[in-house]
């Protein structure tokens, strides 16, 4: 028994719509029935993105990883409609009769729970299940349920990590990042709740209260300095985040140029008339638009050449390789790049000497990462950046 799961179908569907997330499904199908064998498997639609599968009559696990990997070559390459390119992962979870399960049940409950193993390692995957399993899932839903009670109770901070002019040496500015303290987990990490905030709906409610509190922050600033914070799609999607941003700059009383949303491809991807209003609505409030995490999504230059972005940050996985010389080429492409549209380069994860003077050297604007400050609380920013004026001043 095999059990489905599309990775980045929601981004498919609140990109292009529902028609275009419809026919997907349907392409995805047709792709799935080519990748068994007619005569002895079958494939059957659970709904929403969800698919599963029995094969029947294999002689070894063999036989089901074989499928598997299958499964996910065919179903991870590109969608093409209407001149609109899609793309789509899978994740597979593999339980086998009879040792997982006698009856389809039990066999259906483990693939599952193989399934949501593989998802919470990472995307495009296939996992067989083993005992123990259920513990996870049990400690996913332990997680978002303590998720759901942290917000009114307080428990989340921001902490902010300085960023650096390369030119001039000085800091302009800091990215705002979400922490999670709990009284019973402890100090948890984005890479551990932010992607069951996004799959549970919290993250509108959470990124609403990071911006708010990252503005009222910036506002006790010195004036040149600038506050980054990061959006999530389903944010832009809400229907009222052009009015949560204007609400959090009111109440706070920092200057709309002060302030960069940074935004990944995802929210890039959409063409709606909607998303894209949006962003250009606040941009013609003076608003700043960053373009994150830039070099790891599909189709970037797409994205610049339809909606003009104010900065793009490159991925701190191209810094850590910049030795390498052809991404020391990309990087140079890069910022090269942004020399020419009049975009501010950001680059991310500099941890080096070495690494900053390279992209010094390549004319990069801006540096983020462990070299030129770990995320710190707001009063240690406020610190950093009053020691810096007034060396400005006495120099």
């Amino acid at each position: 028994m095999l059990s489905l799961d599309l990775d980045r179908f929601k981004a498919v569907n609140d990109t292009f719509g529902h028609p275009a997330g419809d026919w997907l499904l349907k392409c995805v199908a047709r792709r799935l029935q080519h990748a068994v064998r007619s005569s002895k498997d079958m494939v059957a639609r659970f709904g929403g993105d969800e698919f599963a599968i029995i094969q029947s009559g294999i002689k070894s696990a063999a036989d089901a990883e074989k499928l598997a990997k299958r499964i996910v070559e065919i179903v991870g390459k590109p969608y093409r409609d209407k001149g609109r390119e899609m793309h789509v992962g899978v994740s597979l979870g593999i339980a086998l009769y009879p040792g997982d399960g006698r009856d389809a049940d039990t066999l259906l409950t483990n693939a599952d729970m193989a399934l949501y193993r593989g998802k919470s390692e990472g995307r495009n995957v296939y996992r067989f299940f083993e005992p123990g399993m259920d513990a996870l899932m049990r400690e996913r839903r332990a997680l978002e349920a303590d998720l759901e009670a942290a917000l009114p109770k307080r428990e989340f901070e921001l902490d902010f990590q300085p960023i650096l002019n390369i030119g001039s040496g000085e800091i302009v500015g800091a990215e705002a990042l979400m922490r999670w303290r709990s009284p019973s987990r402890g100090l948890v990490s984005p890479e551990n709740f932010i992607a069951a905030a996004e799959e549970t709906g919290l993250i509108v409610q959470l990124g609403d209260w990071a911006l708010r509190k990252a503005c009222s922050v910036a506002a006790h600033w010195p004036p040149e300095m600038r506050m980054a914070v990061n959006v999530s799609a389903a944010q832009i999607k809400s229907g009222g985040f052009a009015r949560s941003v204007i609400s959090a700059l009111a109440f706070s009383g920092l200057p709309a140029n002060r302030l960069e949303l940074e935004i990944t491809e995802t929210v890039m991807m959409d063409e709606s008339d909607a998303v894209l209003r949006t962003l250009s609505q606040l941009r013609g409030l003076g608003v700043r638009i960053a373009l994150d995490d830039f070099g790891t999504g599909y189709s970037s230059l797409g994205y610049l050449r339809r909606f003009p972005v104010d900065k793009i940050k490159i991925d701190r996985s191209f810094i850590r390789d910049l030795d390498r010389r052809d991404t020391a080429a990309i990087v140079r492409t890069v910022i090269g790049l942004g020399a020419e549209l009049g975009i501010t380069v950001t680059a991310e994860g500099v941890e080096t000497e070495a690494q900053l003077d390279m992209l010094r050297k390549a004319g990069c604007g801006q540096a983020q990462g462990y070299l030129i400050g770990v995320p710190a609380k707001a009063a240690d920013m406020s610190r950093l950046l009053r020691s810096q004026a007034l060396l400005r001043q006495s120099g």
